[in-house]
């Protein structure tokens, strides 16, 4: 007997849509050329890299030449970090919120063995960035603070940043200002211009897309400097061959995203929520700004990493928190 598995950590990575990886067996079988030869394969290529980057601006209403591919949101948010602090020297203080992704407070602790100072902005008690104590921050070091870097959605719990209202912040302070779109790109309306953001990381995976292919979304006119040089591809920010495959596979899954019921897996997660209520649960983060589809739950008195592993023994796969933090000592 075949056992069934559930999966429940798309937080984590989601599985690839067949219709991507058709896609993508395509480009590699077939549209193998390297974009950036003069042959007619590698315009073939980078015509459909093109037609990707199109699809993305529209998405987010930015435009194509703002957008660079990279391998991911974690290095999409390295490069957004690192890229504006070096580009702007005079400038020494970072923000970013108390619960960023790894790929964004560790770069920031990087940064600040260098001289650099971080100040993590508080959020409450339902995992909310609280906006009066960025302007606080903001107010108290004008002119001094480089970047403000807060995530749209966080990946642990499932909150919705205020995203819209910390951009305004920053435009009327001149501060330039970052989002980790990893849980909310394809997801969530995203429109870079009403949000007042310069800069935006996302990635495949999160939407059905294959691993190792994401983008950094920089507003015109944004200083920031290349942590990768080489061929000089992707407007001079991210050098070498780009991967064509994955580009076009992010595209497809794009396309299939938008498409999803979101208002029926929101259904689906009220009533898990209910009935992990009803088993003991304690659901961590606000219920009313929280994305359509994160859960975090705790049971008092029950070790977390033990209950994974019970679970996954039975074919039902969740995870503890940030998949990336897992592997840590």
């Amino acid at each position: 007997m075949v056992k069934r598995e559930i999966y429940l950590d798309c937080a984590a990575t989601t599985p690839v849509y067949e219709a991507v990886t058709r896609e993508m067996d395509k480009i590699n079988l077939e549209g193998y050329g390297n974009p950036s030869s003069q042959h007619a394969l590698g315009e073939k290529a980078r015509r459909r890299i093109d037609e990707v980057r199109r699809k993305i601006a529209d998405d987010i209403n930015a435009r194509p030449e703002e957008i660079i591919f990279t391998s991911g949101t974690t290095e999409s948010n390295n490069l957004a970090l690192q890229g504006i602090i070096i580009a702007s020297k005079e400038k020494k203080k970072i923000i970013i919120s108390e619960i960023e992704h790894p790929s964004v407070s560790e770069v920031a602790g990087f940064l600040q063995n260098w001289g650099h100072e971080v100040i993590r902005v508080k959020v409450d008690k339902e995992g909310v960035v609280d906006i009066d104590n960025l302007k606080n921050i903001l107010d108290n070091n004008k002119d001094k603070v480089g970047l403000v870097s807060v995530m749209h959605v966080n990946n642990v719990i499932g909150t919705i940043q205020p995203i819209s209202e910390i951009g305004k912040l920053c435009k009327e302070q001149g501060v330039i200002f970052h989002t980790d779109c990893a849980q909310s790109f394809g997801k969530l309306k995203i429109d870079v211009n009403e949000m007042g953001i310069d800069l935006l990381s996302a990635s495949a995976h999160k939407i059905g897309g294959p691993k190792g292919i994401g983008f950094l979304y920089v507003r015109n006119g944004t200083k920031i400097a290349p942590l990768v040089h080489g061929g000089g591809q992707e407007r001079g920010l991210r050098s070498g061959t780009e991967n064509v495959a994955g580009i076009v596979g992010l595209g497809k899954a794009l396309d299939i995203i938008k498409k999803v019921d979101k208002k029926k897996i929101e259904i689906v997660r009220d009533k898990f929520i209910a009935s992990l209520k009803n088993i003991g649960g304690k659901i961590n983060g606000s219920l009313i700004q929280r994305i359509y589809n994160i859960i975090n739950v705790s049971f008092p008195g029950v070790d977390a990493g033990s209950l994974v592993q019970y679970l996954s023994s039975r074919g039902i796969y969740v995870s503890v928190g940030s998949a990336c933090d897992s592997k840590k000592e």
